[in-house]
């Protein structure tokens, strides 16, 4: 048994860098497109004075969720710029957004397409399995060798590391539907992809966003890795302050991580469930709206 190994490993290694021979070019233009993305974003970030960026965050709390949700985000935005993190803080928020913008639109038509077929969930299923479970310092690896070091391996490691829950969720609400409303929408003669668009895709939107915010948090979560990366940012504070003992620069650097993801968390569960929150202005607007409907409808009867 001690001479019985399978080379696993080398048949992996050995079939990543054939892909990166193969698909060298390839591989360039998407370094050159994610790193144009996330380097725009985050120039565009830093480059807003903060009290104006902090200001709109905060509106965006309010608009989506409470007043006590915009309080609680301008107050800590501000020890986020105290504590001398804000430029890193931007940086990473930049390296988010766009990491789970592309889980997003991948993670979407997958989990609607396992929705729609039995056999293709069934073969997508272990795939995940397998995504969610790897350790996510795995997916290091490949990215460096294909990406070298920066954003864009960071941003790629991220998609790979987040994108399972979208296609989870996505799946999960559009079989959740009731199925005798699908089927009062092709008794009506309505096409397939007309049910997708006006019945199915609308009642599962809270449980698709609910997966959105799980690709958000998880995104957030890999921060750190991709700053071992080299992606600048919060997750190479955190790098760095590991490796030099660093408990200040550590602390500093995590409670910022921290606030974001708070922060990104609320707005995204607000967007899934807006009837909920109903101090958000939009909760407000939409109060009134109902109130003027109500009156106009009682001066016509």
């Amino acid at each position: 048994m001690d001479d019985f190994r399978i080379p696993l490993g080398d048949w992996v290694a050995d079939g990543l860098n054939w892909f990166k021979a193969t698909f060298d070019g390839f591989l360039d233009v998407v370094t050159l497109v994610i790193k144009f993305l996330v380097e725009g974003l985050a120039d565009g970030l830093t480059s807003v004075p903060f009290p104006v960026l902090i200001i709109v965050f905060g509106l965006i709390g309010w608009l989506l969720r409470s007043w006590q949700l915009a309080v609680g985000t301008v107050i800590t935005m501000l020890l986020v710029v105290g504590m001398g993190q804000w430029e890193n803080a931007m940086l990473t928020l930049a390296l988010v957004l766009i990491a789970a913008l592309i889980a997003i639109v991948v993670a979407i038509p997958l989990g609607i397409a396992a929705a729609r077929s039995d056999t293709f969930s069934a073969i997508l299923k272990p795939v995940l399995d397998f995504m969610q479970t790897m350790p996510a310092f795995v997916y290091l690896i490949p990215a460096v060798i294909f990406f070298s070091i920066g954003f864009v391996p960071g941003v790629f490691a991220t998609v790979l590391f987040s994108v399972a829950p979208g296609v989870r969720f996505t799946e999960l609400g559009i079989r959740g539907v009731d199925s005798e409303t699908v089927e009062a929408g092709y008794a009506f003669g309505a096409a397939p992809g007309k049910i997708l668009r006006g019945i199915q895709l609308p009642l599962a939107m809270p449980t698709i966003m609910a997966g959105i915010n799980q690709v958000i948090m998880l995104a957030l979560s890999m921060a750190v890795v991709a700053g071992m990366a080299g992606a600048n940012g919060l997750g190479k504070e955190v790098v760095a302050a590991i490796s030099t003992l660093n408990i200040a620069q550590g602390v500093e650097a995590g409670l910022s991580v921290v606030i974001l993801a708070v922060f990104l968390d609320r707005v995204t569960a607000a967007l899934g469930n807006p009837g909920d929150y109903k101090h958000s202005l939009l909760g407000g607007m939409r109060r009134r709206r109902d109130a003027r409907r109500t009156g106009a409808l009682a001066k016509a009867a």
